[in-house]
């Protein structure tokens, strides 16, 4: 009920704001809404729509996938962390502009560059949160596992993954946001489809309602995922913790 009210508040205001500001400036819900089916029936929404999904979970599942192994590795070889870390300063603090940029200068303006460069500037966010929950694995649990002399497979399992469980959690929540803003800049910058080109497309012709049009059902689109595959997730990933106490 309480999220009902805050999105209605923010329909409330957006119409205020259209009627101060007028259409120019902020075109009204209803007029986003009419751009909205019109593109839905040309089949334009929906095939950008999924174009863009198709990148954001392709680059957000790579990243993590190589984000958490490089950052468990980090975690329990100090050595490797040491010799590691000044690339991923590098990295963390490289605008993502730039590293897209050098993606499409040196891959071309493909697929394999587009997805290169949102894996590239997922990854660093990653490793450091899966490092940080090596680091925090309770060093009593794996002197445990060794006394009981479980395989290494039933050790990873039942000790290291559950602990692990909650960063990997807290990395998906706050990597997901970052890897679908940056999609939106790879296909503005050198893709020919997908909602960053035809909000790029909006933009040369000075359409809000265009613009709206294609930004709002992928914002709803990726709440829909927050609220109903990260937050559970993460609230399971939690569950030993709490029951445990």
């Amino acid at each position: 009920m309480t999220r009902l009210l805050s999105l209605g508040l923010f329909f409330a205001l957006w119409q205020f704001g259209a009627w101060m500001l007028g259409p120019q400036h902020l075109p009204t819900p209803e007029a986003v809404a009419a751009t909205m089916v019109a593109e839905a029936r040309h089949g334009d929404l929906f095939f950008n729509l999924s174009v863009t999904l198709a990148r954001v979970l392709a680059g957000f599942s790579l990243a993590m996938i190589l984000g958490a192994a490089l950052g468990v590795a980090l975690g329990r070889l100090p050595a490797l962390d040491h010799f590691v870390d000044p690339w991923l300063v590098i990295l963390l603090n490289t605008p993502a502009l730039v590293v897209i940029i050098l993606a499409y200068i040196w891959g071309g303006l493909n697929e394999v560059s587009a997805l290169a460069a949102i894996t590239l500037n997922k990854l660093p966010n990653a490793v450091v949160t899966l490092r940080e929950g090596a680091r925090a694995l309770d060093p009593a649990l794996d002197e445990m596992a060794k006394v009981f002399a479980f395989p290494r497979l039933r050790r990873w399992r039942h000790v290291v993954v559950p602990q692990l469980a909650p960063y990997v959690a807290a990395a998906a929540r706050g990597g997901l946001a970052l890897v679908w803003k940056i999609v939106l800049v790879v296909e503005l910058l050198g893709r020919p489809n997908g909602v960053g080109f035809k909000m790029n497309e909006a933009f040369q012709l000075f359409d809000l309602r265009l613009l709206l049009a294609y930004a709002l059902p992928f914002v709803a689109l990726m709440m829909l995922v927050e609220t109903l595959v990260l937050r559970p997730a993460e609230r399971s990933a939690n569950w030993w913790r709490r029951h445990g106490a």
